[in-house]
């Protein structure tokens, strides 16, 4: 690939023009592009229906599932990018470990991962643990021809805390405990997931993935000096892993306000903010030279129609003087949410920042 994410040698892809690409790279946009995190969102009627009965990781394994889950969004929303739909602990599922999403609870660890003697089971990712991410890439990119794919992962401090703690946490007790009372231990364990988590990213961008976001879910709970000290370097070492292809490299965490710079300098092109941070306040903390994206509270969305307009417009002019915006909401798309105030939400977007 070339450096501006057209294939070497050849005439740009299908997407290489579409608005949220330009937004990405920082070029002017015909409209702000917009996507939703977590875009099925469980608040889709269609998507309830083609989950019935079928658990969340064997969904994750099924190309044309995948498929259908993925492009139900872009079908009824009309936004500027798909978003494939999957699960942070799919590579980890694939290379063997013993752990399952339980509806209610999230990703539970059968062995958490707190010796030395456990990294072993962290063997690399091949593209053959998961030739159904492949195949379902495939399948999209030809249904979805000129909107954007973008690859999906968990980054590696997220990983490491579900695999210590052994499930959800509030307190990442058994995490923290280990990168402050075993560094060495832990920096092996996030080095081991950088790995992992690169490789799992090469499959989808290979496959035909025209952007991939990093989901550093929980690294919110870490003061600054301890991200560049104990988690920078391995989110630094999956975005240089993929800068060859010349895709644009999302980064977005939960809560993480003070850490927007630092998430900026371990290699995103485009810094994900959440709710708490307004964007021009966040462009001053991330610095020139990156795109942001975001950062509607996901709750607005539950109040009528003037208040969700009124306040998306308020994310608008905050992001006016941005070198490149993708509206998003802060966070990911709740279970309860109305999909009508979404699509409507999309329409507003589109039509209120027409060039």
């Amino acid at each position: 690939m070339s450096a501006n994410g057209s294939p070497t040698g050849k005439q740009p892809t299908a997407t290489y023009d579409s608005a949220f690409l330009k937004a990405c790279r920082r070029e002017p946009v015909p409209h702000t592009p917009v996507w939703f995190m977590r875009q099925a969102g469980r608040s889709l009627p269609e998507y309830r229906k083609v989950r019935e009965g079928v658990p969340m990781l064997e969904s994750c394994m099924r190309p044309e599932l995948v498929t259908e889950i993925t492009l139900q969004p872009v079908r009824r929303h009309n936004v500027d990018a798909a978003i494939y739909f999957s699960d942070i602990v799919v590579p980890l599922k694939a290379i063997g470990l013993d752990l399952d999403i339980k509806p209610g609870v999230g990703p539970v660890v059968e062995q958490p991962v707190r010796t030395r003697a456990d990294l072993a089971r962290l063997r690399d990712l091949t593209p053959e643990d998961v030739s159904y991410v492949t195949e379902a890439i495939g399948l999209l990119t030809r249904e979805l021809g000129g909107t954007p794919l973008i690859g999906f992962a968990g980054a590696p401090f997220t990983l490491a805390s579900y695999l210590v703690e052994g499930g959800p946490s509030r307190t990442y007790e058994n995490a923290k405990a280990m990168m402050y009372g075993d560094p060495q231990l832990w920096a092996d364990l996030l080095d081991r997931l950088a790995d992992i988590t690169a490789a799992f990213l090469k499959v989808q961008i290979e496959a035909g993935a025209s952007a991939v976001q990093l989901f550093d879910s929980w690294v919110g709970a870490l003061a600054p000096a301890d991200y560049r000290k104990s988690v920078m370097s391995a989110s630094a070492k999956v975005f240089d892993a993929v800068a060859g292809y010349g895709v644009p490299r999302i980064h977005f965490g939960v809560g993480t306000g003070e850490l927007l710079g630092l998430m900026g300098e371990a290699g995103a092109d485009v810094v994900g903010v959440d709710w708490r941070v307004p964007l021009d306040e966040a462009v001053r903390r991330v610095g020139p030279g990156k795109a942001l994206q975001g950062n509607l509270d996901p709750t607005v969305l539950f109040t009528d129609k003037v208040t969700v307009e009124a306040r998306a417009g308020e994310v608008l002019d905050a992001a006016a003087g941005l070198e490149g915006h993708v509206f998003n909401l802060g966070h990911g798309v709740m279970p309860n949410t109305d999909p009508d105030a979404l699509t409507r939400l999309v329409d507003y977007v589109h039509t209120r920042t027409a060039r």
